[in-house]
């Protein structure tokens, strides 16, 4: 598991103020990961969360209140890690065709390293509605954004709607689920570059 740690999980009164608190919070983020994904919501337990994350189960109450809070937690922390590991795949592109495919390259390869990812945001449109929305309208917000700046350069036509957004990031989501979650036969780059060249001449038939 990386081991990166974000503040957007963070509540006033349970955030860490030390460095060794932050790895502590960042263990049990990942472990809880690993319990949620492997055995779900309701039949994950604090213990073995705390026994995956190898830290004392007061260690858990110093950071979280209850397991319900840690799942909320964890979808937050899951759906910034997405976004920072596009963000820093979206470093250098010559187009805005180029920085959607860097895009959806980055979200696969995330999933592929982090597999519990679909599981848990499944389950939080049952367990934690909010959490669920959010993540996906903050998804297609940054998305529509980069369809926004892509107009403005000239690389897109410039009626685009935020549906046409929601539109790719459906697309994103089940290529990740296909050929991140349930196989690997094709390789990342591969996927990215079939969905690029959707979004780039469409799948309809040449007319004379």
């Amino acid at each position: 598991m990386a081991t990166e740690y974000s503040a957007h999980v963070e509540s006033n009164d349970k955030q860490p103020r030390t460095a060794r608190g932050l790895k502590t919070k960042r263990k049990l983020l990942d472990a809880a990961a690993l319990e949620f994904g492997e055995k779900g919501f309701h039949e994950a337990s604090i213990t073995g969360i705390t026994q995956r994350a190898g830290t004392a189960l007061g260690s858990f109450y110093t950071y979280f209140d209850s397991k319900d809070e840690l799942f909320s937690a964890l979808v937050k922390d899951m759906s910034t890690r997405v976004k920072s590991h596009a963000a820093i795949a979206m470093t250098e592109w010559q187009d805005t065709l180029e920085r959607e495919k860097l895009a959806l390259e980055a979200f696969m390869n995330f999933a592929r390293e982090h597999k519990e990812i679909y599981r848990i945001i499944d389950e939080a449109e049952f367990v934690d509605p909010d959490s669920y929305r959010a993540h996906y309208e903050a998804t297609a917000k940054r998305i529509f954004e980069r369809l926004q700046e892509g107009s403005e350069a000239g690389d897109l036509r410039g009626n685009l709607d935020e549906a046409h957004a929601w539109a790719i990031m459906g697309m994103n989501v089940f290529l990740g689920l296909r050929y991140g979650i349930w196989t690997e036969e094709k390789s990342t780059v591969e996927i990215a570059e079939i969905a690029n060249e959707i979004l780039a001449t469409g799948i309809a038939a040449a007319k004379s």
